[in-house]
């Protein structure tokens, strides 16, 4: 472990010493996006928590088609894919499960009660993503209960450049991809809309998927009072082989999702007043069969629903930023295996921002009541100290938790069985971090620690019974630290950037008893990802990612993706590379994943 940290650290040492030139380089403008946390905005410099910010920019030259894969490109995000094209993709944050890390989309809560299994169903398509913010450690006091170890947050498109893009892609498997971008500004509407394919004849048996993406962002009444209206349509049908069971079993598995968003929302403003009400409803579908050819064998059907209105604030005084909000949704099921069942939850927040010369400290807390789970409160507190404008230390404390899914309390087949008994999971944590930032290079070193209690888990008393039962008896503690940097320089005029991160994860289940246990921890014990983006000729970039991960498990590999891009006017043609030396590896469950292929793009702007 040792010898593998030394290389780590000799490598983004020799990064930043390197002697290109790099006077003029811009770095996206990093340091001027705010940070959306729906209540006090900081910019992205001044902000005293582990954030990591993947802009349009990124995603576009990421060798990716789906958020997935891009997110699998941040050291410390773990995205465990039992297929391709984001149909099934578990989203972990620092270790934990994948109930444990939220999703949003421009600030509203994409959870899920029936499971965290269908947290990446909600993910946009990538052509109307303005940037992905990445908050890493407990974020409950500022996002309520599910942003256990992290919380991700989409942002959509702003600035829209009035054209309509479309774009076609073939390759290896059967796929084949099409989708078309409309982007109109006018001085009184703006409206983004999307409409896009993903198909495959997959490649495995039973691996084949048709996934449809339907977007629409439209704001309106900007001249008076600006009117913000985002929907959206995600439909998956994909072969589902091994996803839940072993290929001994000789089952041949099959599932569709769906998931839904509409999201109304405006802005009052004043000099120091900011209040930000916005009504939502979310719902998602899932459908599963053991036997695809045989729907009568075993069948599951899910239906949820979350309905929620929401208001967050923000006030300007001497004494510095004070925010606050209160959400309040119900969530429901519809199930032919966890019931027909609903619950209330509402959420306080409040936090107020000191700024004190050259500190900055954040204390906050959010109070949540679930009708079935009642009162629970999520204390925090950020403290930060800018030494100059180049570097910056900050530590940060919190509790968080969870309840649990309807899953967890209700599921029941042969071989597993819920428990409505659960009480919530619970974690203390704690991180210290360092940010340096000069010019054309920003580096961030952060250690964390975090000890968690009542982590469900599903466990059977002897080696003899079969049926696993879930319950509250696991203490986890896990602790690791990160490192990332970012590095931009020129050659013959044209911008180049590396970028290297790398995350060091120990996760111990206290007193467990492997054998009587289903709840394995496997999580990325050593995870190095790096990111070279280059450009030699005017209308030619080419850009290559390294991912390296070694799991709890022993399991280590290696895995390389390159793309080029050739820009003709109007006209743009990509030619992308995944897995190019066919590394053998299983991110999740039975699933291998497949070997080396190719897509090749062709994008046109009317």
């Amino acid at each position: 472990m040792r010898i593998k940290i030394t290389l780590v650290l000799g490598l983004i040492s020799c990064i930043f010493q390197t002697n290109a030139q790099t006077d003029t380089i811009k770095r996206d403008t990093l340091n001027e996006v705010v940070i959306t946390t729906n209540r006090i905005d900081i910019p992205f410099k001044k902000n005293s928590r582990t954030i990591q910010i993947v802009t349009a920019d990124i995603i576009k030259k990421s060798a990716a088609t789906n958020i997935a894969d891009v997110l699998q490109q941040v050291a410390g995000v773990d995205i465990r894919r039992r297929g391709t094209a984001g149909s099934q993709a578990d989203l972990y944050i620092r270790g934990g499960g994948f109930d444990q890390t939220l999703l949003l989309i421009d600030g509203i809560k994409m959870d899920d009660a029936q499971t965290g299994h269908h947290t990446l169903n909600a993910a946009l398509p990538l052509e109307v993503i303005e940037r992905i913010e990445i908050i890493k450690g407990p974020a409950a006091r500022v996002y309520g209960q599910n942003a256990f170890t992290g919380a991700i947050n989409i942002v959509t498109k702003k600035k829209l450049n009035n054209n309509v893009s479309a774009n076609v892609e073939a390759g290896f498997f059967g796929q084949l991809n099409g989708s078309v971008t409309l982007e109109k500004d006018s001085e009184n509407t703006t409206l983004i809309a999307h409409i896009g394919t993903l198909t495959s004849d997959g490649y495995r048996v039973n691996s084949d998927y048709k996934n449809y993406n339907y977007f629409v962002k439209g704001v309106f009444n900007k001249q008076i009072q600006p009117i913000n209206v985002i929907a959206t349509f995600f439909d998956k049908k994909f072969g589902a082989q091994n996803f839940y069971t072993p290929e001994s079993f000789g089952f041949n598995e099959y599932e569709e999702t769906q998931n839904s968003l509409i999201g109304v929302s405006t802005t009052f403003k004043s000099e120091n007043f900011k209040i930000t009400p916005r009504v939502y409803w979310r719902r998602g579908q899932d459908i599963f069969l053991l036997k695809r050819d045989d729907p009568a064998f075993y069948r599951n059907l899910h239906i949820t629903n979350k309905v929620g209105a929401e208001a967050n604030a923000s006030y300007n005084s001497n004494l510095g930023i004070t925010g606050f909000g209160l959400d309040v949704s119900r969530v429901s099921i519809s199930s032919n295996n966890l019931g027909q069942r609903d619950r209330i939850m509402a959420n306080l927040f409040l936090e107020h921002r000191f700024n004190l010369g050259n500190f900055d400290i954040t204390p906050g807390v959010a109070v949540t009541y679930f009708s079935d789970f009642k009162f629970h409160a999520f204390p925090g507190l950020d403290i930060g100290y800018r030494f100059s404008e180049k570097f910056k230390v900050y530590g940060n404390i919190g509790t968080t938790f969870r309840i649990p899914t309807y899953t967890d309390l209700y599921y029941n087949d042969r071989s597993t069985s819920g428990n409505p008994n659960l009480q919530p999971e619970e974690a203390f944590a704690q991180e210290i971090g360092f940010k340096y930032t000069n010019g054309a290079f920003s580096g961030n070193l952060s250690f964390f620690n975090r000890d968690s209690d009542n982590l469900i888990d599903f466990i059977r008393p002897d080696a003899n019974t079969n049926v696993f039962t879930a319950t509250n008896i696991a203490n986890v503690n896990t602790k690791g630290f990160e490192v990332d940097a970012n590095y931009g320089f020129k050659i013959n005029e044209f911008q180049q950037n590396i970028a290297v991160g790398y995350t060091l994860l120990e996760d111990d289940i206290i007193d467990q008893n492997r054998d009587l246990s289903r709840y394995s921890l496997n999580t990325l014990k050593h995870h190095f990802t790096t990111r070279l983006r280059t450009q030699l000729f005017k209308n030619v970039s080419q850009n290559i990612i390294y991912k390296h991960a070694e799991r709890l498990d022993g399991q280590s590999y290696n895995v390389w993706d390159a793309s080029i891009m050739i820009n003709l006017n109007k006209l743009e043609f990509t030619f992308t590379a995944n897995n190019i030396f066919s590394a053998d590896y299983v991110e999740s469950g039975f699933v291998p994943m497949p070997a080396s292929n190719i897509l090749f793009g062709l994008r046109y702007n009317f």
